[in-house]
């Protein structure tokens, strides 16, 4: 058996080393690798060439963070070798982390101290050290000034909770501080979507075992009844399953179209006259809203909604709104 010398040793090390990082800026300028040709070019067997590939995919599942792309090391059928896919958007971008920071900032949703939490996280995890002082000093005097909702509540752990029963398809219990008089009640429901407006999460869920007479305004409404997720006192997850028919589930996108500060009711049509200066305001605020018509610079507009909220929007629209009566 033939020793190799420290200085034969070296010069094979690093013969490896330039051979991986010859792969490996084809592979990051489009390139494909085919391990036969590899092979003859590098003086290596295709055995030698695998391994070098194997190291290079390891190395792009490690760097996932530093890249910012999912560098997937792939084996390309009709190129006959090996490519990078990139799947771009793995991490946010600067821009995309402002925004989302500023969102969360005017959102108003959490106590003080969970969404200072949440904003250092965001920040520190998303965005390159360069930067994270750029994006502080950009928020800097809206987190200063930030105002915690009035509830002061931390609900989070409740609202997983209530995501997780969702998913599983599970009864809950819950105790719940009704809005009128401040009365706890119980109720066993099936929990369908979780929702956010207006500051607060909602829970939409259909009662089990309720005199809808005695309780609702309206007995005959089909739609679930919306809770206020800071409301809710306690959650028992139950270990009874409910189900329903594919055809009838409760579609959130849908159902959050057609209501408006979070009041269910009767589904209706309502149609009005707008004589404010942006249209496009009303028709982002009201999802369904479909202009009629234009005359002298008003706009007849007809939306689709459930309950009551709708006309706590009009109201507070004032004399840019004027309501067609049935």
């Amino acid at each position: 058996m033939i020793k190799l010398s420290g200085s034969d040793k070296t010069k094979r090390k690093t013969g490896k080393a330039e051979r991986v990082l010859k792969m490996f800026d084809l592979l990051m300028s489009g390139k494909v690798v085919n391990k036969a040709k590899a092979g003859q070019q590098f003086g290596v067997d295709e055995k030698s060439i695998q391994r070098d590939l194997d190291e290079i995919r390891c190395y792009l599942h490690e760097r996932v963070d530093d890249f910012g792309v999912q560098n997937e090391l792939i084996y390309d059928r009709r190129k006959n070798g090996y490519r990078l896919e990139q799947e771009e958007g793995m991490r946010f971008s600067n821009e995309e982390v402002l925004a989302i920071t500023k969102i969360l900032l005017d959102s108003r949703a959490f106590t003080k101290e969970e969404m200072m939490r949440m904003l250092d996280k965001l920040i520190e995890c998303c965005v390159p050290p360069e930067n994270q002082e750029l994006v502080s000093d950009l928020i800097a005097n809206e987190r200063y000034h930030y105002i915690e909702p009035q509830h002061h509540k931390v609900f989070l752990d409740k609202m997983w909770q209530v995501g997780q029963a969702i998913h599983e398809k599970k009864y809950i219990e819950i105790g719940y501080e009704r809005t009128k008089d401040k009365k706890v009640v119980r109720r066993k429901v099936q929990p369908q979507a979780i929702l956010f407006s207006e500051f607060y999460f909602y829970l939409a869920a259909y009662i089990d075992n309720i005199d809808k007479e005695k309780e609702f305004d309206e007995a005959n409404d089909m739609f679930p009844t919306i809770y206020r997720i800071d409301r809710i006192q306690d959650v028992k997850v139950l270990e009874e399953h409910f189900r329903i028919p594919y055809k009838d589930r409760f579609e959130e996108g849908e159902y959050r179209k057609r209501i408006q500060f979070m009041y269910g009711g009767k589904l209706q049509r309502t149609k009005f006259w707008y004589k404010g200066t942006s249209v496009e305001a009303v028709l982002d605020r009201l999802p369904t809203a479909k202009i009629l018509k234009e005359e002298n610079g008003k706009f007849l507009i007809t939306a689709e909604t459930f309950g009551k909220g709708i006309n706590m929007w009009l109201r507070s629209q004032g004399d840019y709104v004027e309501t067609v009566k049935k």
